[in-house]
């Protein structure tokens, strides 16, 4: 399986308007935004976790990185509610669940072999930074050099560039973007290759936007 799979081009996708997939796990459903492979995949999904559904215990070979976008994700090391980051690198492993129900937004096998480095930031945790022109914050959830991860709060009606050097993957959390003249709800997911720049306004009600950025595919990407 195949999905937005080529690097080079700007793409863009509503993830409210996707159909929910079922996962091998009962009660676990995905909305897949970026896909190669099977149920082995570098991938990423909107994961949806209904009431009580869990995943049996499972190592993450390529890596995972999630944001929790709403209720409380679950495993054996603790309970991280909506708007927690967590990156679990190559060789970790775990029981994810949900005993009220929640959703991420999760990447897969998109990890460098050698990165070791894991992170729970749970919400409002992270190192501040100076916000660019037309946001109010801005807050560091990674950065090893090779890729940041940022969360940023616009403010309402604000013109924001964000230069791209490397590569952007963004995701909207709250609020809305026009980007190109198209309006971005809350939940759309966006990648644009190194030298596009990202020039968006800012909704009514301002935007909450997840940002990372840094090559779309590692040169050293964990072998699949």
């Amino acid at each position: 399986m195949r999905i937005n799979d080529d690097l080079t081009k700007p793409v863009t996708v509503h993830s409210a308007a996707l159909d929910w997939i079922p996962s091998p796990a009962p009660g676990v459903d995905r909305k897949m935004l970026f896909r190669i492979g099977e149920e082995k995949a570098r991938a990423t999904s909107i994961v949806r976790y209904a009431p009580g559904s869990a995943f049996p215990p499972h190592t993450h070979t390529g890596g995972e990185e999630f944001v929790v976008l709403d209720g409380i994700f679950q495993d054996e090391h603790g309970d991280y509610p909506a708007g927690s980051y967590i990156r679990n690198p190559p060789g970790t492993s775990h029981m994810p669940a949900s005993a009220g129900g929640c959703s991420i937004f999760v990447r897969l096998w998109q990890f460098r072999a050698e990165d070791r480095d894991q992170t729970v930031r749970r919400p409002g945790e992270g190192r501040k930074d100076t916000p660019r022109p037309g946001a109010e914050s801005a807050l560091i959830l990674f950065d090893d050099g090779r890729e940041q991860v940022r969360l940023e709060e616009w403010r309402a009606g604000a013109a924001v560039t964000v230069d791209n050097a490397e590569g952007l993957e963004f995701l909207v959390l709250k609020g809305t973007l026009i980007v190109n003249g198209e309006r971005l709800e809350r939940l759309a997911w966006g990648r644009l290759p190194a030298g596009t720049t990202l020039a968006a306004e800012a909704g009514a009600d301002g935007a909450q936007v997840w940002m990372k950025r840094g090559p779309l595919m590692h040169a050293d990407v964990c072998a699949f």
